[in-house]
């Protein structure tokens, strides 16, 4: 039976994949964005163009932290489920904006579970973040693991969320799934992302930066395994539970770069520099709890996904 389901962030990268996703089967979505300025509003607008004038899809341009248009949303809309997406996004910039991310990410959070108590939104799924795992040294990282010590703003605003919504379970019963991602990357990505900026200055022949010697390596997960875990995860009524969504494969940043490389027939210009704080060396992720609750199955190499990515910055910079 279709749903009506509410997505914040609805006109980001995650966010309108998940909106794709759930309309094309068959849900109705009440979006919320805000269209700020982190990257630029034009490439969110883009994002959601093909749903104007959909009957099952309506954009909120507001806040979430705007407590009382919020609150108006969720009690006409009367949604089924939040799948809540919106935050302010990267660790670096957290570095340099702390109360920014503080207010946006944990005031943010609070006025959504806040607005499901109160009007009975019985299902809300949180996206948090590999970040919160800080340096631990455990490979893969596993949903057990201690992650008292986060090492950036950002990571520390995405474990309040999560120990935000343990309360509102235990205080309220509301269904919660918070949702670990690890490096989502592929078409509509962040401008500010590694895959994105080194394609665009391989493409345009320019020099770029690498933070360390390019031996950092991470969990790229493409979008589309991504989003299939947020919506089997809002399907799903388990109480209050913790997922971690990776591709479970570490990737080397240099291989990133010579997989880029490759598909622009293109060489790099690379430069290196100091690892910038809050950055963590190598991120990996234990998924069996998400394959064997949420039937989680990532499919996507990296050079498959970043095949797909490739194409479609050509596109986009073709039209």
């Amino acid at each position: 039976m279709s749903k009506k389901i509410l997505v914040t962030g609805a006109a980001g990268f995650i966010g309108s994949h998940t909106v794709d996703a759930l309309l094309a089967r068959g849900d109705s979505v009440i979006g919320i964005d805000n269209f700020n300025d982190y990257y630029d509003p034009m490439q969110k607008e883009r994002n959601i163009a093909q749903h104007a004038g959909n009957p099952f899809f309506k954009i909120n341009r507001v806040d979430i932290c705007d407590q009382e248009s919020v609150r108006r949303i969720v009690h006409e809309e009367k949604p089924d489920r939040i799948i809540h997406l919106a935050a302010r996004a990267g660790v670096r910039s957290s570095v340099e904006n702390p109360l920014l991310y503080q207010h946006v990410n944990v005031c943010g959070t609070t006025v959504l579970l806040e607005a499901a108590r109160e009007f009975g939104v019985k299902k809300f799924v949180f996206a948090s973040s590999s970040s919160v795992y800080g340096s631990n040294k455990k490979m893969p990282f596993s949903e057990n693991d201690a992650v008292d010590h986060p090492i950036s703003p950002y990571a520390a605003t995405k474990r309040a969320g999560e120990l935000t919504c343990s309360t509102y379970h235990h205080l309220f019963g509301i269904d919660i799934a918070c949702l670990r991602f690890f490096t989502v990357y592929g078409p509509r990505g962040r401008p500010d992302m590694a895959p994105y900026l080194f394609t665009k200055s391989i493409a345009e022949g320019k020099e770029f930066a690498v933070f360390g010697d390019g031996s950092a390596r991470r969990d790229f997960t493409y979008i589309d395994d991504i989003v299939a875990g947020v919506i089997a995860a809002s399907d799903k009524n388990r109480g209050y539970e913790i997922f971690n969504l990776g591709n479970s494969q570490m990737v080397e940043v240099n291989h990133l770069i010579r997989v880029i490389e490759q598909n622009l027939t293109k060489r790099a210009n690379v430069s290196y520099a100091n690892p910038t704080p809050g950055d963590v060396p190598v991120t990996c992720a234990d998924i069996s709890k998400a394959r064997r609750i949420l039937g989680y199955d990532p499919q996507t190499s990296i050079e498959e996904g970043m095949r797909r990515f490739v194409a479609w910055y050509n596109e986009q910079k073709q039209k």
